[in-house]
């Protein structure tokens, strides 16, 4: 969600009394961009898109949605780029205190009533044909957790323009809207915005996905808005959580294993959903703010820069799709906030005072170097939020970035949502909050980014119109890791099935269904799984093999070892500790080769990357063993002794031709 406006910031600072480096920890906003190739000087305005019928636009896909590599794809294999909005307002626009349904308390004066803006002023098939005439296909809609228990029902006010919206909750009317937009050939993205109806970005409980909740009721909350929707494969995604970022005194983090633990929280959430529906995309933002935002202390927006080192295997690994979000007025090191110390401002650079290659730079390290090729984090990386203030901007900057910006996602063919899509205008047109891309006044009259006077015009409309990958797209090379550092992690759904898997007490990782186990680490407990060459599987049982029972000439003398029998490949492993207990071995259709290449990694990286292997560190600071690609993994040696701190790593790999 984008930030309160300074004024609104400063406001929170003085109601609260808070110290001023919980309110400086506070103002955390989001930010952040996509993949990046070096951006060529600014495209052409476009004209505006054409706009679609329901009939057109539902003809034009087929859901569900799924992954290949970089891209989204639909059901029958083709280009789905998210060209996206946010209809925002089931999170609600309270700003936490004095009566919610006074103007004066609500973000930009636009009382929502907690359910989608504009539902008052005009029915919604017109804001459905308004939505076509921006030339969207994709609708992001956030809602608060706090909607899923709210029985009250909205005032009739509410849904003036829409009577037959009467008498229904909240959560009632966002199955209409749900009902209405996919009906209408738009592919919807649930987004669980907020814990509870607190309009944005400070210390208003909403920090994180277990703060003022617990992580099950989260957990629980998503299972219940997947299993509402999942007859409708026009809801696409599941949008985990929305800008976490520091409360009052403790940052999330990526991989710690403890309970603010996003990477965690985000694996567990979105295999649960896929246990509940395996056509859901599973969208997971990166950090939007860690530190408190004072030169004395360390401070920053990580957004997707932990992916680098530590992406994360979902169960069907083509269901992933990572999110950030990206506005001018914040940066790399910059909360966004105006008006001093006192209210989290800091003396950093925003993005909008960035020069064209710095900006690029900061976008790629930040985002899009997730859609790099042939890497394990490779994936999708959409844009779910970011924008500017139209008519009566007056920042000369703001404008030059969100054209420079722009120019980037339309450089790199980077899905995006701008924000937010629906506000109000007054009775003369002029909107409540100029942010809006289409604003209506009560009498329904609308004051939009195609109805002149908005200077965003031509950058949308060539963001919009902008050409890119469409049709058919190639199966792409999957690389995955598995990572044991905390749990288990199991994307098998056969060892998902049948759990634990004859290794009690061992923590255990398997590949992705269609993957196998292409490397290990020595002391930090990684694998990674590939799909390259990968052969047809049976569906037959898996064995775990503890010992070389299978082994025919000893191919590591003096190391203990585990060896799959013949026909079969490694596609998990466990371990004690540090300790390597076995391989699980997954039984192949196709006939494998037999001959042995012993590849070892006890003193170092074994290969040193390549083209043939994945090309990024996926164990940073550990040694690392992968096979070449047109091998299986057939084997693992370790050794035990009593003088070695870590004693049986993994040492060896038996590295065999797949045919």
């Amino acid at each position: 969600m984008r930030s309160t406006m300074p004024n609104r910031f400063l406001r929170a600072a003085v109601t609260r009394a808070l110290p001023a480096t919980l309110v400086a920890g506070a103002l955390l906003i989001g930010a952040v961009p996509g993949p990046v190739a070096v951006v060529s000087p600014a495209a052409a305005a476009g004209s505006a898109p054409v706009a679609l019928t329901g009939k057109q636009l539902a003809a034009s896909w087929t859901g569900p949605l799924s992954t290949q590599g970089r891209y989204v794809v639909d059901a029958k294999g083709n280009r789905f780029k998210l060209k996206a909005g946010n209809w925002d307002g089931a999170q609600s626009h309270y700003l936490g205190s004095g009566d919610a349904g006074d103007p004066a308390n609500n973000q930009a004066g636009e009382v929502s009533n907690n359910i989608p803006m504009g539902l008052d002023r005009v029915p919604i098939a017109k804001i459905l044909a308004d939505f076509h005439a921006l030339g969207l296909n994709t609708i992001r809609l956030p809602y608060a957790d706090e909607m899923i228990d709210n029985e009250d029902t909205v005032p009739d006010s509410a849904v003036a323009a829409n009577p037959q919206l009467r008498d229904k909750t909240p959560l009632e009317v966002y199955d209409a809207v749900v009902k209405a937009l996919t009906a209408d050939g738009f592919a919807v993205v649930l987004n669980n915005h907020t814990t509870t109806y607190h309009w944005c970005c400070g210390l208003d409980g909403n920090e994180r996905w277990n703060k003022g909740q617990s992580a099950q009721k989260w957990e629980d909350d998503w299972l219940f808005m997947v299993e509402r929707y999942k007859d409708n494969k026009r809801v696409v995604g599941a949008d985990l959580r929305n800008e976490i970022r520091r409360d009052g005194t403790d940052d999330p983090n990526w991989d710690w294993g403890d309970d603010h633990d996003a990477y965690a929280a985000y694996q567990e959430t979105g295999n649960r959903i896929l246990d509940k529906d395996p056509d859901m995309l599973i969208i997971m933002e990166g950090i939007n703010w860690v530190g408190i935002p004072s030169g004395m202390f360390a401070h920053w927006r990580p957004n997707l820069e932990p992916v680098r080192n530590m992406s994360n295997t979902l169960m069907y690994s083509n269901k992933l799709v990572y999110s950030v979000h990206f506005y001018g007025f914040t940066g790399p090191n910059h909360t966004g906030a105006s008006g001093g110390w006192q209210n989290g401002e800091t003396n950093d650079p925003r993005y909008r005072d960035l020069s064209p290659e710095d900006l690029e730079k900061a976008v790629n390290d930040e985002a899009l170097f997730v859609t790099e090729s042939g890497q394990h984090f490779t994936a999708p990386v959409w844009v779910s939020e970011f924008g500017t203030a139209g008519i009566g901007q007056t920042d000369a900057k703001e404008k030059d970035w969100f054209r420079r910006f722009t120019d980037i996602l339309v450089k790199n063919d980077t899905d995006f949502a701008i924000w937010p899509l629906v506000g109000w205008a007054n009775s003369s047109g002029k909107p409540n909050d100029n942010w809006a891309a289409l604003s209506y006044a009560a009498n329904g009259k609308r004051t939009g980014l195609e109805d002149g006077g908005d200077w965003r015009a031509a950058d949308w409309n060539k963001l919009v119109t902008a050409g890119g990958k469409t049709g058919k797209v190639a199966k792409a090379e999957r690389w995955n890791m598995i990572n044991l550092d905390h749990g288990n992690q199991n994307a098998s759904s056969y060892v998902r099935a049948n759990f634990p898997i004859k290794t009690p007490g061992n923590l255990q990782g398997s590949c992705p269904d269609g993957e196998r186990l292409i490397g290990l680490s020595r002391y930090k407990h990684r694998g990674l799984c590939t799909n390259v060459n990968e052969p047809a599987i049976t569906n037959d049982d898996w064995e775990v093999v503890t010992d070389a029972k299978y082994m025919t000439d000893d191919w590591a003398p003096g190391w203990e070892k585990a060896q799959c029998p013949e026909g079969t490949m490694v596609a998990g492993y466990s371990m004690w500790d540090t300790a390597f207990t076995s391989v699980m071995c997954q039984p192949v259709a196709a006939s494998l080769g037999t001959s042995n290449r012993v590849v070892w990694f006890d003193r170092g990286d074994n290969p040193a990357p390549t083209d043939k292997q994945a090309r990024s560190d996926w164990a940073p600071w550990d040694a690392k063993g992968q096979c070449d690609t047109d091998e299986y993994l057939a084997g693992v040696a370790f050794n035990w002794s009593s003088s070695q701190k870590y004693h049986d790593t993994p040492d060896a790999l038996l590295c065999r031709p797949l045919h």
